[in-house]
């Protein structure tokens, strides 16, 4: 398989021969307002560029996955360029109802009740947000999905979406065992509290799956970012587990 980082959570994945495009945001570089936080408080939506043109995205795309609507995982303008018969998974009916009302035709909800194109899609859970936020917080950010992607005979890949480590994501790896982990492991934060990974949490994944490849994301791409990629790698060295860990940059892809 092959996962290019294009900016943010938003994936290129080829798996088995399909070419999946995870959690697109296409507007440019300060188009929206700064989300409410404390560490970059004035800076514009998102804070980079697109490395790849939304044209090369939608050659390289087949279906699209969705874990969630929040405007960091899919935007207006990304609604707008996507092909309207394009295949598109989402977490749940009520966010299929919201697809649709964007024109989209072919929408279905994970897990699909059959294999694509030979390949498993099964919807895993996710915690978005800290323990210890509230529970009216939790209710306001809404629910969220992963997915993991498995094809047998081939590497198992899971995509845990936007949730910090608990045990929903315990359960996840005890059962499964991916061989290749995406991370969204910014540490971004709101006044409420920290929303997804951060370095611990990282390592907390790296334990409970030694064996597995992580690749970070979701970093350095919007205001309420905290965790730096040169602060996970430099944790990930005092640690030990580098070897095991990739940290793309913008447009970068890897295949494993």
């Amino acid at each position: 398989m092959k996962i290019t980082l294009v900016r943010n959570a938003t994936l290129l994945v080829e798996y088995c021969g399909n070419r999946f495009l995870v959690d697109p945001v296409f507007a440019k570089k300060g188009a929206r307002d700064p989300f409410p936080c404390d560490e970059h408080p004035y800076e514009r939506n998102p804070i980079v560029d697109m490395p790849i043109s939304v044209k090369e995205i939608l050659k390289r795309t087949d279906a699209v996955i969705l874990t969630h609507l929040h405007s960091d995982h899919f935007d207006a303008e990304a609604a707008e360029r996507l092909p309207k018969d394009v295949d598109m998974f989402v977490q749940d009916e009520q966010d299929r109802r919201i697809v649709e009302d964007y024109g989209f035709k072919s929408v279905e909800t994970l897990p699909l009740p059959r294999k694509y194109y030979g390949i498993e899609l099964i919807k895993t859970p996710g915690r978005h947000g800290e323990e210890g936020m509230s529970k009216e917080a939790l209710e306001e950010l809404g629910n969220v999905c992963g997915v993991i992607l498995h094809k047998p005979g081939n590497k198992k890949l899971y995509i845990a979406g936007d949730t910090v480590w608990y045990k929903g994501v315990a359960d996840t790896l005890a059962e499964y065992q991916p061989d290749v982990i995406v991370l969204n492991a910014g540490a971004n934060r709101l006044p409420e509290g920290r929303l997804v990974m951060d370095a611990e949490d990282v390592l907390a994944v790296h334990e409970a799956c030694p064996d597995a490849v992580l690749i970070a994301v979701h970093m350095e791409a919007f205001n309420h970012r905290v965790l730096s990629r040169r602060e996970l790698w430099e944790f990930a060295g005092e640690k030990g587990f580098r070897d095991k860990l990739l940290i793309p940059a913008d447009g970068e892809g890897f295949t494993v």
